[in-house]
């Protein structure tokens, strides 16, 4: 299934039915009066966040929403049907935002989570709702009220724990594979990974999600590589993991570069809680990991976490590290819980679309 994280879709609620202009007719009854029924409701515009959906995709395919017209009303007093609500299946982490100011008007973070964004518009009245001591026939009915209806960005942020970055080609797909039941793909070669890849950690009977973006770059944040846009997946976790490739030709120098891009992007980003680690110990052996992990020391890095994510040495003590970080709150796995309709409340990079 192809990964696609924003789209853009026009919704629209139904507009209620028109009343009806009706009169009382009955053998020996000369005069029934009016007995002309309201219209129906229009149907509202609803979203709902689902599980089993992790992409945008479908919206690619389908960009009109439009709920269902109410009935009109009928003679004998008889009312008009309501119109059908159109219930808008999105997955959890989705944002709706406005495409006229770019604000953010739902959050959806729990599974179960619904919200009327659009209202139907109201029934018309009647003629028999106009009937007064000085018109008793009247001839007048309501038309119906409009359904509202607007252009909205979908845009999805995944809902995560920990949150791995890094350069391209640091070895994180390689980790979330150790570590995950993910099946992210591995290569010797940079940008190995395209889109974001989820995996369900488990560890000391704990379990939390783990998020890998594609590899950052020098002005990611900018938008450079569409960093931007990767580095919005990871505004939702509460811890991140900075894996630096120890066989690079400058590993401090690749810590400052991911440091300067989050503190860049905002979002408090560079302000959530990070462990750094210090990968690919299999490629190096054990000395040659300590001189490394010395000079990112001398950087003012500590403290470091040496592993493999190829052979897992030094991981255990990595994820045991992340356990304390996570205990005061709700994971994400747990939180597909109960929905919880007042969202997520925090601080977000201001949005505009590609």
């Amino acid at each position: 299934m192809h990964f696609l994280d924003q789209a853009k879709i026009y919704i629209r609620s139904g507009a209620g039915g028109p009343g009806a202009v009706s009169f009382r007719r009955e053998k020996y009854i000369e005069y029934g009066g009016p007995d002309g029924g309201n219209g129906g409701k229009g149907g509202d515009i609803i979203f709902e966040a689902v599980a089993g959906l992790n992409t945008l995709i479908d919206f690619r395919y389908t960009q009109h929403f439009k709920a269902q017209r109410g009935m009109p009303g009928a003679g004998k007093n008889r009312y008009g049907a309501g119109g059908e609500d159109l219930v808008i299946k999105v997955p959890v982490g989705t944002q709706i935002i406005s495409d006229e100011d770019g604000e953010i008007l739902a959050d959806f973070v729990k599974v179960g989570q619904r919200q009327v964004f659009l209202r139907g518009g109201d029934g018309g009245r009647g003629n028999m709702s106009y009937k007064t001591s000085t018109n008793r026939a009247p001839r007048q009915h309501g038309t119906g009220w409009p359904g509202e209806e607007m252009w909205v960005w979908l845009r999805l942020k995944l809902l995560a724990d920990v949150g791995l970055v890094g350069l391209p080609n640091a070895g994180k797909s390689t980790f979330i594979n150790q570590v995950t039941n993910a099946k992210a793909k591995v290569g010797a070669y940079p940008f190995t990974t395209t889109r974001p890849q989820l995996g369900v950690v488990s560890h000391r009977d704990r379990e939390f999600v783990l998020a890998d973006i594609p590899g950052l770059i020098e002005g990611a944040a900018e938008g450079a590589g569409i960093g931007d846009r990767f580095l919005g997946h990871i505004e939702r976790c509460r811890v991140l993991i900075h894996l630096i490739d120890a066989s690079g030709d400058d590993p401090v120098e690749a810590w400052r570069v991911v440091q300067g891009e989050l503190e860049a992007y905002g979002a408090e980003l560079e302000g959530k809680p990070q462990l750094v680690a210090l990968n690919k110990g299999d490629l190096l052996g054990p000395e040659l990991m300590e001189d490394v992990a010395g000079q990112l020391r001398e950087a003012g890095v500590d403290p470091i976490f040496l592993i493999s994510g190829a052979t897992g040495e030094g991981v255990p003590a990595l994820l045991d590290a992340v356990l304390p970080l996570l205990s005061d709150t709700q994971t994400a796995v747990e939180a597909l819980g109960e929905p919880d309709e007042e969202g997520q409340e925090g601080e977000t990079k201001p949005w505009s679309p590609l």
